[in-house]
């Protein structure tokens, strides 16, 4: 997918003067470095010392080892799945290889690499994923907990092949800074990991190689961080990564500078990136998760290597893990908001760890738990890990009580969330939040005051995700959409304007006017109630109501205005059955060999039509990952609002 003129105008208009400023002078710096690349300063007498204090891989547990080693071993074979594409070639990958399309990213100066034509490159997402070396640290974990150095010997071997591969500045794996930032974090894990192994140093330190290469990465990294409208969770992740590669690797002669800038820049961007509540900005519950795992292996960085960390990110820190307890839901999920691209920080665990089980387990050993923070099941090796470097001084009492809530939070006024809670782990989510982060907002969707039911952490009214990002235009419009959420489409338009896949040139403004979101639980009834004014000339206002009683959901859609065309879609989760007779849904699951229904009633006004696998134009699917979708049934009804037209829908649990 190549960007148009009016692309690049209208991604210009999102700019202010310093933003364009910044970017002017790094188009120079390219063009300079295209000629110019300097070496990497010598370096003798390298030593590694930000290594796993004694003790640490014993205290992984054993349930945790297996899986590891059950999925190095599929490494090994050369098996791998990333964003739905099966790989059989990582015995000796090809790292510019995309196996999505077959198509192989050209050779060149990085910045000449056209990474956004799918046509010229194949799907960039699939060729940079193998090239974070995320699969790498699982191998070097495998190493660390079991000795066998056949995983060590294939982690050299790997990094050996990439850096010959890829020289500085040549191939696309040299354009984007968040895959040189991820890559360096990632290379300190190998190198820590690896460590007793006898080739660790040959491999890291006492190579001229592995010098030059993490020498160019940070020298990259300080030359062209993300600016402005973009610095979003990219700038974290090139904070992240520059500031542990200038604490675990700091043998040159710039790496003092490099660690106090990016110290600078990741304390500034964690805090800018983060409401005062602890949600993300970007609203995309998956970057949350991102930027939290960023932020807490940068502080793990630091305290090993004895690096003075401001008190502000370890606050941030803490607010963000306690906001990811508050949101879960009962089987630990947080709410699927936003886009979603399974990216994560660091990887060191098999197939079937809970991610957020895991960064909660991380956040009770770094930080403490609260009396209300869900019980946290399951074990993980990332989490022993990071808290192993964590120094204790640090640990627990780091953040007075009155930064920690008392109880459960529900309600989270600056991001515009609340969750409504009721029996039998009936859980929603309400979206009256800001659309996205920044003035592009890169990673919102057209959703306000969508809602997201769940029972028993089973997607009833589901949030369909997001599947893709570049290559597959319709499917990108179709994912982020206001007919792909929960809510209320008029006239056939998106609440917010998109100029583009990761830009929205216009941004509906929505403002929570209830949230009374406590006691649904305990017997009573919880309410809620936002308003948009994401379509010009009418306002829709919604009205959610939790009864926990009756374990009735009622959601009254109200529009005022013109007379308008209505399309009102609920999506249901890809486990719920619905048969659909007129205005009335009888919606059947299972959850764990337990038969559940519910009924939908919906609005008489509207003429009501299930969609399930639809692809001309799309509807009626749901994205349980990046680069996978599956059929789900969507109901849609349509008609007309004249006036002040209130269109009332009941879902109700049965026992």
């Amino acid at each position: 997918m190549t960007m148009s003129a009016g692309w690049y105008l209208r991604r210009l208009s999102r700019m202010g003067p310093r933003e364009v400023g910044g970017r002017v002078g790094d188009a120079v710096r390219r063009r300079r470095w295209r000629s110019a690349r300097p070496d990497a300063p010598r370096v003798s007498g390298a030593r590694f010392t930000a290594v796993l204090p004694a003790g640490t891989i014993a205290a992984v547990p054993p349930d945790a080892v297996k899986r590891l080693l059950a999925e190095a071993d599929r490494l090994m074979a050369g098996h791998a799945e990333f964003f739905g594409v099966v790989r059989d070639d990582l015995v000796d990958p090809d790292w510019w290889y995309d196996p999505k399309t077959g198509r192989r990213a050209p050779w060149g100066y990085a910045f000449d690499v056209p990474y956004r034509d799918e046509d010229a490159v194949g799907d960039i997402k699939q060729i940079w994923e193998l090239s974070r070396h995320q699969y790498l640290t699982v191998l070097a974990a495998a190493y660390a907990t079991s000795g066998d150095e056949r995983y060590a010997e294939r982690v050299a071997e790997h990094l050996r092949s990439w850096w010959a591969a890829n020289a500085p500045l040549r191939s696309v794996h040299w354009t984007s800074g968040i895959e040189l930032g991820i890559r360096l974090l990632s290379w300190v894990w190998i190198r820590r990991l690896l460590d007793g192994w006898p080739g660790a140093a040959p491999l890291f330190e006492d190579n001229p190689v592995a010098l030059r290469q993490i020498w160019h990465h940070q020298r990259w990294l300080a030359a062209f961080p993300s600016r402005g409208s973009s610095a979003n969770n990219h700038v974290v992740a090139e904070a992240a990564g520059q500031f542990a590669a200038a604490c675990a690797f700091g043998w040159f002669p710039s790496s003092a500078r490099w660690r106090a800038d990016a110290l600078r820049s990741l304390e500034r961007h964690l805090r800018d990136n983060t409401f005062g509540s602890g949600l993300n900005r970007e609203l995309a519950t998956e970057y949350h998760g991102l930027v939290l795992e960023l932020g807490l292996t940068a502080v793990a960085e630091a305290d090993a290597a004895g690096v003075p960390v401001p008190s502000s990110i370890r606050l941030v820190l803490l607010r963000m893990t306690d906001a990811l307890a508050a949101v879960v839901d009962g089987r630990l999920r947080p709410p699927r908001q936003g886009d979603a691209d399974d990216g994560h920080g660091l990887v060191v665990d098999g197939a079937g760890t809970d991610r957020w089980a895991s960064l909660l387990a991380t956040g009770e050993r770094v930080f403490g738990r609260l009396d209300w923070w869900p019980a946290v099941t399951g074990t993980d090796v990332r989490t022993p890990l990071l808290a192993a470097l964590i120094r204790p001084s640090a640990k627990g009492g780091t953040a007075p009580a009155a930064f920690r809530p008392a109880s459960r939070p529900a309600h989270f006024a600056d991001a515009g969330l609340t969750i409504l809670r009721g029996p039998d782990e009936i859980w929603c989510r309400c979206d009256g939040g800001p659309h996205g982060f920044l003035s592009i907002a890169a990673h919102a969707h057209a959703d306000a005051l969508s809602v997201e039911v769940r029972h028993d952490g089973v997607d009833v009214l589901a949030d369909p995700g997001t599947f893709c990002y570049h290559g597959q235009p319709e499917w990108r419009r179709y994912f982020r959409s206001t007919l792909g959420h929960n809510t209320l489409q008029l006239d056939g338009a998106d609440q917010s304007v998109s100029g583009g896949p990761f830009l929205w040139t216009r941004h509906a403004r929505s403002r929570v006017l209830v949230a009374d979101a406590a006691g649904g639980s305990d017997g009573g009834t919880v309410r809620w109630c936002a308003e948009h004014d994401g379509y010009q000339q009418s306002v829709h206002r919604r009205q959610v109501e939790l009864a926990s009683v009756s374990k009735e959901l009622t959601v009254v859609d109200e529009v005022r205005g013109p007379r308008r065309a209505v399309r009102l879609a609920f999506h249901l989760g890809p486990a719920i059955t619905a048969d659909l007779v007129g205005n009335r849904a009888v919606l059947t699951w299972t959850r764990d060999g337990e038969n559940r229904s519910a009924a939908l009633d919906l609005p008489g006004q509207l003429s009501w039509r299930a969609h399930r696998g639809e692809s001309d134009p799309p509807l009626g699917w749901y994205s349980p990952g990046f680069g996978r979708k599956e059929p789900s049934t969507t109901l849609v009804g349509g008609g007309f609002a004249d006036g002040v037209e209130r269109f009332t829908t009941v879902l109700t649990f049965r026992d």
